[in-house]
C-alpha cells in the first residue's frame, strides 16, 4: 500500500487503555475493542444485514467452501515464510509470481504473466552490522532495498554525524572528512518508548515536553539535510564514505519502516531506534563509536516486470468483467505479509472458491495480482491502459490493500447509483459477514492510495474493501515486523469468502452497474472549492522514470 507522505517520526496517538493495577504491575491490560470491531446491532442494522437465513444455494456453497474448506492459511504460510518479500523486479518477486502461476495451474485456473515494462532488479542477501568500539555488540539493522553491498568484504570505520552545516558549500567543504567513515543521516529519537506509554505513565506535561523537544531536534536536523541536498548518497560515495546509517521508527519498540531507493550509492542500513540512538549519542559526545559491516547485495540490471492475471471465462456476457484486485509486490524489511500478501491471498482463495462453486460465470472474473504498486501503482496503471476493453466492460472491481483484518467497510466511491447494487449484493449474504460491514455513501473518487484508483479514474466501478486496522500503520505497514504471525486467519477466511460472494453476485447480476458520476464532487477541504475528477496517470514502465 502506498502513502504519499511519510509518517512523522514521533507522533502521539490517543489510545485508551486500562492500566495494570498498582498491586500487580504485570497484570494483563484490558484494551477496549475498536468501534469497528463491534458488529452492528440487529435492532438498528441497515436493511442489507439479513434477519433471515440465506436462501441462495450458490451463496450457501460459497460459505461452506470458504469457511469450512479454506486454503487461505496454507497459501499465506507458503507465500510469507517460504518465498518471503516481493520487491518489484527482484528474484523474490519472480519466485512469488511463479508460485502463483503454479498454484493456479494446480487448481485448473488459467493464469499468465503480462509484461508491462522493466525495472531495476536487485537481490538482497544477508547483512550484519557490529559495533566494535567503545564496546562490542551486534547492532539491529536492516539493509534498505536497492542498497549497494560491500562486495564480500568487511568494512570497518568510525561513526560520524551528518555535519551541522547551513549550505551546500559548507557540506562540500566537509565531505573529504567522511572518507572511511559511516555517516548517520537521521535525527535520533529521544525516547524509543511508545507514545502510549508516555501518555499513560508520564508526569503531567511530560508528553508535551518530549514532543516539543523532539520537534526541535527534527527541525534542526532538517536544516542539515537541506544543505546536503537530495543527492548526498552519491556525494558521500564519491568522498569515500563506507556507508550510511539511518532510522525510520514506527512508534513501537523494535519496529522500523524499511524503504529504499535505486539512488543509493553507498551501503545504506536502517538501524533500530535504540541502537541508532546509542550510536548517535556516542558520536555526539566524541566517544569513538566504530562499526563493522558485511552486506551481500547484487544489482541485476534492468529486467522485465510483469503482472499476474488469472481468471474464469464468462459465458453469455464474456466481454463484461469482474476484477478481484490486490497488489502482489511489497517492501522487504520482513515478509510483506499484510502489505499486501493478505490481499493477494484473499483474491487467490476467492478465485479457488469460485472455480469450485461457479466454474462458468456469466461475466468473466479476473484476479489481478499487480506489480509495482509501491513505486506508484505502476502495474495496475499500465494494465488498465493496455486493456481499455476491460475498463469499458468492467462491472465491478473489488480491491483490498490495508492489512489482515476483517473487512468492515466499502462504498460506491463517486458513483452514487452504484450504492444500491452493493446493498443488493450484501443483502444476499449471511449476516455473519454483513453485520460487520458499514456501507458508506458516495464520496470523493479514489485518487492514488491503492490500485482501485487505476480504474476509478476512468469512471469505472472500482470499490475499495476496508479492513479493521490491527494497528496496521505502525505495526506492519512497510515494517520489519510484517510477517506471517500477524495474519488473523479467521478474518482472512471471512474476507476471501466475502470477495467470492461479491464476485459471484456482480457476475450474475442481470443489470450493469451505472457509472453516473457524483456532481458536484465534495469540496476540497483546503480550498473549499469542489474537487475535480482525477486524471488517469500513466504507469511508469521503466525504473529510469522513478525519481524517489
Amino acid at each position: 500500500m502506498r502513502s504519499f507522505r511519510f509518517l512523522a517520526p514521533f507522533v502521539f496517538g490517543v489510545v485508551s487503555v486500562a492500566p495494570a493495577t498498582a498491586q500487580n504491575p504485570f497484570a494483563p491490560r484490558v484494551y477496549p475493542p475498536s468501534p469497528l470491531a463491534t458488529p452492528l446491532s440487529m435492532d438498528s442494522a441497515p436493511a442489507y444485514v439479513r434477519r433471515s437465513a440465506v436462501t441462495n444455494p450458490v451463496i450457501e456453497r460459497i460459505w461452506r467452501e470458504g469457511m469450512e474448506r479454506s486454503q487461505a492459511a496454507r497459501f499465506a504460510q507458503t507465500l510469507f515464510d517460504s518465498i518471503g518479500p516481493r520487491l518489484t523486479g527482484s528474484p523474490g518477486m519472480r519466485s512469488g509470481q511463479d508460485w502463483l502461476l503454479q498454484t493456479y495451474e494446480r487448481m485448473g485456473i488459467s493464469a499468465r504473466k503480462e509484461r508491462y515494462g522493466t525495472w531495476n532488479s536487485w537481490r538482497r542477501g544477508p547483512s550484519q552490522l557490529i559495533m566494535t568500539a567503545p564496546r562490542a555488540r551486534a547492532i539491529e539493522a536492516t539493509m534498505l532495498s536497492w542498497s549497494p553491498g560491500t562486495n564480500g568484504q568487511w568494512r570497518e570505520g568510525d561513526v560520524v554525524l551528518m555535519p551541522d552545516v547551513k549550505s551546500p558549500e559548507e557540506f562540500a567543504a566537509w565531505l573529504p572528512s567522511a572518507r572511511g567513515k559511516f555517516v548517520l543521516t537521521s535525527p535520533p529519537m529521544l525516547s524509543c518508548r511508545s507514545p502510549q506509554q508516555w501518555q499513560e505513565f508520564g508526569q503531567p506535561g511530560a508528553e508535551a515536553a518530549m514532543r516539543k523537544q523532539q520537534d526541535s531536534v527534527r527541525a534542526a536536523w532538517t536544516v542539515r539535510m537541506l544543505a546536503a541536498t537530495n543527492d548526498y548518497s552519491a556525494k558521500l560515495d564519491s568522498a569515500g564514505a563506507l556507508g550510511v546509517l539511518t532510522t525510520n521508527w514506527s512508534q513501537y519498540p523494535g519496529i522500523n519502516k524499511i524503504f529504499g531507493s535505486p539512488r543509493q550509492k553507498v551501503p545504506t542500513l536502517d538501524v533500530g531506534c535504540e541502537d541508532y540512538g546509542a550510536l548517535f549519542r556516542l558520536a555526539s559526545n566524541m566517544q569513538g563509536p566504530r562499526v563493522r559491516l558485511m552486506a551481500d547485495a547484487e544489482f541485476l540490471g534492468e529486467q522485465p516486470v510483469f503482472n499476474v492475471v488469472a481468471g474464469l471465462d464468462g459465458t453469455s456476457k464474456a466481454k463484461e468483467y469482474v476484477i478481484l484486485s490486490a497488489h502482489f509486490d511489497s517492501w522487504e524489511g520482513a515478509a510483506g505479509a499484510t502489505d499486501n500478501g493478505t490481499g493477494s491471498v484473499i483474491m487467490l482463495e476467492a478465485l479457488r472458491i469460485l472455480k469450485t462453486v461457479l466454474p462458468t460465470p456469466t461475466r468473466t472474473i479476473i484476479a489481478g495480482h499487480w506489480s509495482g504498486e509501491e513505486q506508484g501503482l505502476n502495474g495496475s496503471r499500465a494494465w488498465s491502459e493496455d486493456h481499455p476493453e476491460v475498463v469499458e466492460g468492467l462491472q465491478a472491481l473489488f480491491n483490498q490493500d490495508n492489512g489482515t483484518g476483517r473487512i468492515v467497510g466499502t462504498g460506491p466511491g463517486a458513483l452514487p447509483k452504484a450504492r444500491p447494487f452493493l446493498e443488493k449484493w450484501l443483502g444476499e449474504m449471511p449476516s455473519d459477514i454483513t453485520k460487520w460491514i458499514r456501507l458508506g455513501q458516495a464520496g470523493p473518487p479514489a485518487t492514488g492510495g491503492s490500485d482501485n484508483a487505476s480504474f476509478a479514474c476512468y469512471g469505472a466501478p472500482a470499490f475499495g474493501l476496508n479492513a479493521l486496522g490491527w494497528d496496521y500503520s505502525f505495526t506492519t505497514w512497510h515494517t520489519n515486523r510484517d510477517t506471517y504471525d500477524k495474519v488473523v486467519v479467521d478474518d482472512l477466511k471471512n474476507n476471501a469468502t466475502l470477495v467470492a460472494m461479491l464476485a459471484y453476485l456482480a457476475s450474475e447480476d442481470p443489470e450493469r452497474v451505472p457509472r453516473d458520476r457524483m456532481d458536484p464532487l465534495p469540496a476540497n477541504p483546503q480550498t473549499g472549492q469542489p474537487m475535480t475528477w482525477p486524471g488517469c496517470v500513466k504507469g511508469m514502465r521503466s525504473s529510469a522514470d522513478y525519481r524517489r
